[in-house]
């Protein structure tokens, strides 16, 4: 009796074929979401920093002066009696009230100190107070200091540290004060710098230096940015 030839098991070429165009498929669709992911974090992080600066023009329009920057009196009628913190002691490059800058540290006061003692620290409860940025006014409130996307911290300064040296946080920077954000990743800086600048990080209004570099340390080259690692990036104004 002939016995019929046995089948082998197997994949053929075509069902190889169908799957390995499924696998594509999906990579490439991750791939796309990781993408749109990307963008809208870089674009969250440029909203804030013209925010930021948006916050210091209207709030000069309105009570011609920097917030931060005023006496507990100006305050008193801008607010009401003692609504809002006064910058105290009034010292030469932390609390020199109407001086036309914004002394102190970009990071001065971290979350729930309740820090007064710099005027870039007070200005979000000023801001807050004039109606023009969300969030608490209570200094010593663990949530006081805004953070950006990536959930590191954002602030300001004019450069002028300890008895009114000149000091920039990134060296070279100029300009009338500056909006730095802490703990951004190395692939978001290279964007957010094409975005808001000319791309190159060692130089021109937008530079980066590494987390938790000392002040006054030169900006990181775009070459050397490594996507993985964090940065402090600073826009000029």
């Amino acid at each position: 009796m002939n016995q019929l030839p046995q089948r082998q098991a197997g994949f053929t070429l075509v069902e190889i074929a169908i799957v390995l165009v499924i696998i594509g498929l999906l990579l490439g669709g991750v791939l796309k979401g990781q993408e749109l992911i990307n963008s809208a974090k870089v674009k969250n992080m440029v909203g804030d920093f013209r925010t930021v600066s948006s916050l210091v023009y209207a709030y000069q329009d309105r009570f011609k002066s920097f917030p931060g920057d005023q006496t507990q009196a100006q305050l008193d009628l801008a607010f009401g009696v003692n609504a809002a913190a006064v910058c105290a002691p009034a010292a030469a490059g932390l609390c020199a009230p109407n001086n036309g800058r914004i002394d102190g540290t970009w990071d001065a006061g971290g979350a729930g100190t309740g820090v007064v003692t710099d005027e870039s620290s007070v200005f979000w409860q000023h801001v807050r107070l004039a109606n023009l940025a969300t969030g608490t006014t209570v200094l010593a409130d663990a949530n006081y200091r805004p953070r950006n996307a990536d959930g590191g911290f954002i602030g300001l300064e004019s450069g002028v540290t300890g008895a009114g040296a000149a000091a920039p946080y990134i060296a070279g920077m100029r300009g009338s004060f500056f909006v730095c954000s802490a703990g951004i990743l190395g692939r978001y800086v290279r964007q957010i710098d094409t975005t808001m600048d000319d791309g190159i990080t060692e130089g021109g209004s937008v530079r980066a230096v590494a987390d938790g570099a000392n002040r006054g340390a030169a900006a990181v080259a775009t070459a050397a940015i490594v996507d993985g690692n964090q940065y402090t990036v600073c826009v000029a104004y």
